[in-house]
């Protein structure tokens, strides 16, 4: 009922939206393409397309197969060079997940030019998650690759990890806040007056971990790091942020820099991947941290 020759004489008459130029441009006769169509709507019971004597038209049924033809064509047009692709050792799909202390938007746009250019069969799922996610991604949602995993030793046996560096952190307050002007260091007590600004950690199945708050503390969650940083400089709340995020606006004034009777230890962060599903676009990705290639340079500029 649809076999290529016949998605092929749809594909052509829908798009012009004549009987005859479709035949012309497919090197087939009138006759043959008109009947491809009939015998289609005949089997399907469906009109596909509206026929006058000056135009041909397609129905809502018509628009809704030339859209699922069109996909079926190019994939059949494709195919063969998708399958030459994973025999190879290129994964079909490649899913990446950031820590959000990392994620760097143009640059992960740059790398995406550059894997497809090299991986152009290959689809990429590229998602962000917050202190446990990472790992929970890479634990139990079938994902590849982890930029950013919390620590330097890998919670699974199938999992290997590359210490990348470190995030140190700075507690700040600004220069309104009424902290701002407390001898250091700064005590629990007095700290404990004022709402800690958190991004809430997104683990679904492993614990989930809270960055700083004090027993007894008020907390405003808020769904990333900038967001935070934005809660900071308004002087919404207090808390530690990571140095290098923090510098221009403690160089520019916007921040108090304080120090707090227990600081916080810096985070080490590593990249990580499943030894189980990593084919050669994941591998070309462990090569560009490994060389420490100007590509993904992005990354790691937040870490000392």
């Amino acid at each position: 009922m649809l076999d290529q020759e016949t998605i092929r004489s749809f594909i052509k008459v829908a798009e012009c939206q004549s009987f005859s130029r479709a035949a012309e441009l497919l090197h087939k006769t009138t006759a043959t393409i008109s009947y491809r169509i009939k015998a289609l709507e005949e089997s399907i019971g469906t009109l596909l397309f509206i026929r006058t004597t000056r135009s041909v038209n397609l129905t809502p049924a018509g628009e809704y197969l030339l859209e699922r033809c069109s996909q079926w064509h190019n994939w059949l047009v494709s195919m063969p060079d998708e399958l030459r692709q994973i025999n190879d050792g290129v994964e079909h799909q490649v899913n990446i997940v950031f820590n959000n202390l990392l994620y760097n938007p143009v640059t992960v746009a740059q790398l995406l030019a550059y894997l497809q250019l090299r991986y152009p069969f290959t689809q990429f799922h590229i998602s962000r998650q917050v202190y446990m996610g990472v790992w929970d991604a890479l634990l139990n949602e079938d994902c590849h690759l982890a930029i950013g995993a919390t620590g330097n030793e890998s919670l699974e046996n199938t999992i290997n990890v590359l210490p990348l560096g470190k995030i140190n952190w700075v507690f700040v307050v600004a220069p309104h806040h009424p902290l701002a002007n407390v001898p250091e260091p700064l005590l629990e007590d007095r700290l404990r007056l004022y709402p800690a600004i958190n991004v809430e950690d997104t683990a679904r199945h492993l614990a989930k971990r809270i960055a700083w708050l004090l027993a007894g503390q008020h907390e405003i969650k808020v769904p990333d790091l900038h967001t935070k940083l934005e809660c900071h400089l308004r002087g919404v709340g207090i808390g530690f942020l990571p140095h290098t995020l923090c510098q221009p606006y403690l160089e520019s004034g916007e921040l108090v820099q304080k120090k707090t009777k227990h600081p916080r230890h810096p985070s080490t962060l590593s990249l990580a991947w499943s030894s189980q599903r990593s084919g050669e676009v994941v591998k070309s990705i462990i090569a560009l941290f490994q060389a420490s290639d100007p590509l993904i340079a992005g990354f790691t500029l937040p870490l000392d």
